[in-house]
């Protein structure tokens, strides 16, 4: 792909990716009143990052096994309110146990 080229594409995204962020500030410029909406719109944030996330956990390792139970690990802490390095390395952990134990 030539430079040129690469210039356009990208001044177009950036002006789709600006229009996009830009419009809803225009189009509604008041206080949202109705509490369903303000509520969908406080879980989207949540809701994307899961969706993009969930995923990339499944496709991280050699076997969808081991991530599993690494998912499965991280999930349980998790809900148990344990910290983020605490969650992330045992999570690590049961993808490294998990592994060694499928290669036995």
């Amino acid at each position: 792909m030539d430079t040129g080229r690469f210039f356009i594409y990208l001044a177009v995204m950036a002006g789709v990716t600006y229009l996009v962020r830009a419009v809803p500030f225009v189009l509604i410029n008041r206080k949202l009143t109705n509490r369903y909406l303000r509520a969908f719109f406080n879980y989207i944030p949540y809701a994307v990052l899961a969706s993009m996330t969930i995923p990339a956990v499944f496709y991280s390792t050699d076997s969808v096994v081991t991530a599993t139970a690494g998912f499965l690990t991280a999930l349980v802490l998790a809900f148990m309110k344990k910290s983020l390095l605490t969650v992330a390395l045992s999570a690590s952990a049961a993808v490294l146990i998990s592994s060694l134990l499928l290669s036995l």
